[in-house]
C-alpha cells in the first residue's frame, strides 16, 4: 500500500503534454477534465465593478466548508474539554483553525490554479489501484462524517421534539430531497441556506455566552498556547481529539470543487485573483466556525467546570445541564443550534460524496442516486443502533466516527500538499518554500497526533 503522496505514476502513464503554456501554467492545466458538480460549474457570474462586489461574488464556497468544522462531532470535545478544563484548551482550537486555514486556502488554490478537484487529482497522478484505494478510504471518511451527523440531528429532534432516536434518524433521509430543490433552484440558493444555518448556530451561542457570563480575562488567556496541554496525558488525549474533530478530509475535497462553480477569467491573472477572494472567504467563514468551537467550549467552562460538572462529556448531559444552571430556555437554544449544525452539515456531506465518486472513478450518477446512496451508508447502521442500544450505543458511535476521520485524515491532507508543491502540477501558483514548509509539518503532526488518537482510541476499547 502506497503511503499517500507516494509513489507517483511512473512518465509513461502520465497524460502526455499537449502544447505548451503560454502563461506558466502547469502540466495538469493543458489537459483538461469534466468537472465534478457539472449542474453548478462556472455558473456564478463575478462582479467585477469593485473590490467589495468581488469579495461578495467569491463569498460561498467558505462558508460550505466552515460547516464541517462546527458538526456534531465537534461538540463532543469540545464540551468534554470546556467542563474539564475549563478555558485552558482555547488555544488547541486556535491551532486547529489557523491549521484548516491553510489547508483549505491550498485546497481552494488547487482547484483554480489545475480546473481539478483533490479527488480528480488524485485520479490523475496514482496509478488505478492506488487511486481506487484512495477513493474507499474518502468514501468510509464521508460515511462517517455523514454519520455523525445523522446522530447529532437525531439527538437535536429527540430533545427538541422528544422524538425517538430511531424516527429522528430515519427523517434525516429526507434532507436529500431539500438539497435536490435547493440545486435545482442555483447554487447560490444552497450557500444562502448554508449561510443562515450558520448565523443560526452563531446567534444560538452568543446567547449562551451571555447568559454563561464568562470572564473575558480568563477566555483572552485560554488562547494562550500552556506547556500544561502536553504534560498532562488526559488534557492532551482532549487536546488532540479537538484537532481531530476540526480538520475534516471531506472538506478538502469539497472545497477545491465548489470554487469552480465561480465564473472567474480563465488566464494567469483571472485565476491569480480567484484565489486571493477564494482565500478571503475560507478565512472569513472558517473564523466564525473558530466562533462558534471556542463558544462550545467557553459555555461548558463557564458553567460546567464553574460549577463542579467536570465529567460532562456528551450532547444529552449538556442539554439536561444548561437550564437548572443558567436559566432562560438555554437547553432548547442549545438544542436547537445542534439542529442547525446537523442539518448544515448533511447538504454539504452529500455534496462531498458526489465530488468523491465523480472525481475518483469518473462515474456519473444522477445527483438524487448518488446522495440517497450516501445517505443510506450512514442511516442504516444509526438506526440498527439507536434500536438495539439506544442512547449510549449512539454516543459511542459518534465517538467512533471521528476515529475514522482522524484515521483517514492523512489521506487526503499529504496528496494535497504535495500536488500543490510541484511546480509542473501548479505553474506560477506552486507553493512558496515557506509555505511549503509549513504545509508538510502540519501534514506530519496531523498525522502523527491521530495516530496517537488513534491508539489511545484502541487501548481503550481493548481496556
Amino acid at each position: 500500500m502506497a503511503f499517500p503522496g507516494f509513489p507517483r505514476r511512473s512518465p509513461r502513464q502520465e497524460a502526455p503534454p499537449a502544447v505548451p503554456p503560454a502563461t506558466g501554467d502547469g502540466a495538469w492545466r493543458r489537459a483538461r477534465v469534466a468537472p465534478s458538480l457539472a449542474e453548478a460549474y462556472r455558473s456564478i457570474d463575478v462582479d467585477r465593478r469593485s473590490w467589495w462586489r468581488k469579495v461578495l461574488a467569491f463569498a460561498g464556497p467558505g462558508y460550505l466548508v466552515a460547516v464541517g468544522y462546527m458538526d456534531p462531532g465537534n461538540w463532543a470535545t469540545d464540551l468534554a474539554g470546556g467542563a474539564k478544563f475549563g478555558y485552558t484548551l482555547l488555544s488547541v482550537i486556535l491551532v486547529s483553525n489557523l491549521m484548516a486555514v491553510v489547508l483549505q486556502g491550498l485546497s481552494s488554490k488547487l482547484g483554480i490554479a489545475t480546473g481539478r478537484d483533490l479527488a480528480q487529482a488524485c485520479r490523475d497522478h496514482y496509478s488505478r489501484p492506488v487511486a481506487i484505494m484512495h477513493w474507499l478510504l474518502a468514501e468510509v471518511a464521508i460515511a462517517a462524517c455523514d454519520l455523525a451527523e445523522v446522530i447529532g440531528s437525531a439527538i437535536a429532534l429527540q430533545l427538541l421534539f422528544h422524538m425517538p432516536l430511531p424516527l429522528g434518524v430515519l427523517l434525516t433521509a429526507f434532507d436529500v430531497v431539500v438539497l435536490l430543490v435547493l440545486q435545482h433552484r442555483g447554487f447560490r440558493t444552497l450557500e444562502a441556506l448554508v449561510v443562515a444555518l450558520i448565523a443560526t448556530i452563531g446567534v444560538c451561542f452568543a446567547f449562551e455566552i451571555m447568559l454563561s457570563r464568562p470572564s473575558v480575562a480568563a477566555v483572552l488567556a485560554g488562547f494562550v498556547p500552556r506547556r500544561e496541554v502536553v504534560a498532562n496525558p488526559e488534557m492532551l488525549y482532549i487536546a488532540i481529539g479537538i484537532l481531530g474533530a476540526t480538520v475534516m478530509p471531506h472538506n478538502l475535497y469539497l472545497h477545491s470543487s465548489i470554487v469552480q462553480t465561480r465564473r472567474y477569467e480563465e488566464n494567469a491573472d483571472g485565476r491569480r485573483e480567484a484565489v486571493r477572494f477564494a482565500f478571503i472567504d475560507s478565512t472569513i467563514a472558517l473564523s466564525l466556525a473558530l466562533f462558534v468551537n471556542a463558544a462550545i467550549l467557553v459555555v461548558a467552562g463557564a458553567t460546567f467546570h464553574r460549577a463542579g460538572f467536570t465529567q460532562v462529556a456528551e450532547i444529552k448531559d449538556a442539554y439536561k445541564l444548561l437550564t437548572p444552571l443558567l436559566g432562560g430556555g438555554a437547553s432548547t437554544v442549545f438544542a436547537l443550534a445542534l439542529l442547525a449544525s446537523g442539518q448544515n452539515s448533511t447538504l454539504t456531506g452529500t455534496l462531498a460524496g458526489q465530488i468523491v465518486m465523480e472525481g475518483f472513478l469518473n462515474i456519473r450518477l444522477r445527483p438524487w442516486v448518488r446522495r440517497l446512496i450516501t445517505r443510506l451508508v450512514a442511516i442504516v447502521p444509526a438506526v440498527v443502533v439507536a434500536i438495539l442500544y439506544g442512547d449510549s450505543g449512539t454516543n459511542a458511535l459518534l465517538i467512533l466516527s471521528q476515529v475514522i476521520l482522524s484515521l483517514q485524515l492523512s489521506f487526503a491532507v499529504f496528496p494535497l500538499v504535495a500536488f500543490t508543491s510541484e511546480r509542473a502540477k501548479m505553474g506560477e501558483f506552486v507553493n512558496s518554500r515557506a509555505l511549503t514548509l509549513v504545509a508538510w509539518t502540519m501534514a506530519f503532526v496531523i498525522a502523527a497526533l491521530n495516530a496517537w488518537l488513534l491508539v489511545q482510541a484502541v487501548r481503550g476499547w481493548l481496556a
